[in-house]
């Protein structure tokens, strides 16, 4: 409810998994697209009523520009094994003044690169694929050298959260 709350116009949810946070704020009034690489994931945001494209962050995506808020929540600032190229990237996607991006991330002062794999529960694993661990210490470093400011941390339980803002005047790539 937290993050819910600081959200504000348009908003992407990357890495929106079944589709809660997408469903929470279109009942609250909010245009809201969930993105996600997993078809059942989107079939199930679908599937709550919400608004989703199975599609990584990556790809081209519709409004690139136009979001108010963005969303990484449950560890999503590990999508794609290197945080600064998808701080980057989300600075694309969002509005270039008055932005904000919302950050779930450890409380460690961790700051890593692996390659995951997903196991189906039976002993059977996916294909390996980049991730990182990002603490908020690190988070903090990586969010000021892609043109973010960091800004509100706070916690609930175990969860940490990071508010980032667009920096003012900053530079969009090419």
């Amino acid at each position: 409810m937290t993050v819910l709350q600081r959200c504000t116009g348009a908003v992407l949810d990357i890495g929106c998994g079944p589709g809660r946070l997408v469903a929470a704020l279109r009942a609250r009034g909010h245009l809201v697209l969930g993105i996600d690489t997993s078809r059942a994931a989107v079939h199930r945001t679908e599937h709550t009523g919400g608004r989703a494209l199975c599609r990584s962050v990556f790809e081209r995506l519709p409004g690139e520009g136009f979001w108010n808020t963005a969303l990484l929540m449950d560890g999503n600032i590990g999508i794609g094994g290197n945080p600064q190229t998808l701080l980057a990237r989300i600075g694309t996607l969002v509005a270039p003044t008055e932005s904000l991006l919302l950050v779930e991330a450890s409380a460690d002062d961790v700051d890593e690169q692996l390659q995951v794999q997903f196991d189906d529960g039976r002993g059977r694993l996916g294909r390996p694929f980049p991730w990182a661990h990002v603490g908020v210490p690190a988070l903090r470093r990586k969010a000021a050298a892609t043109g973010w400011q960091p800004g509100s941390y706070w916690k609930v339980a175990d969860r940490h959260f990071l508010e980032l803002r667009c920096s003012r005047g900053r530079r969009r790539p090419a």
